[in-house]
């Protein structure tokens, strides 16, 4: 699992370091002092070993959203849910769990990726009281 926290993290960071590299789809959102990164990827950037340990698929046709919480730099414990709709408003819901692992904390969720298409994801994220929504489009292709 520490592996799966490691790859995450540095997914998360590496590309947040790249903020202006679309093509990977990190993004952050800041409401006062709770900052929300997210990613997205198709499922086959992750190894077999850490699919397993994280109990996703790996599959072309599979991609992954990646959220994690931050209050003052720190992880913070939140409620995400969300859907992703394809261009006809067809939605699926993400169904999210948390991985937490050495001071990190993650969600992450599957969904289908079964052409190239741009896709509407929105992304609730409750912390405390109060509920912050994101919504954002991503251009999806599956995986070789």
């Amino acid at each position: 699992m520490g592996r799966l926290a490691l790859f995450l993290l540095t997914a998360c960071l590496s590309v947040t370091a790249m903020a202006a590299d679309v093509i990977k789809g990190e993004r952050q959102e800041t409401f006062g002092d709770v900052t929300v990164h997210y990613n997205t990827f198709n499922s086959t950037f992750l190894t077999p070993d850490i699919a397993k340990a994280a109990g996703l698929t790996r599959s072309k046709n599979q991609g992954v959203i990646n959220v994690s919480v931050l209050k003052d730099g720190k992880p913070l414990t939140a409620e995400v849910n969300g859907t992703v709709k394809d261009l006809t408003s067809q939605s699926v819901s993400l169904k999210f769990k948390q991985i937490t692992e050495q001071g990190a904390v993650y969600y992450i969720a599957q969904y289908p990726v079964d052409q190239q298409e741009t896709r509407t994801f929105q992304i609730n994220v409750k912390s405390g009281d109060k509920t912050n929504t994101i919504n954002f489009n991503q251009e999806l292709f599956p995986g070789e």
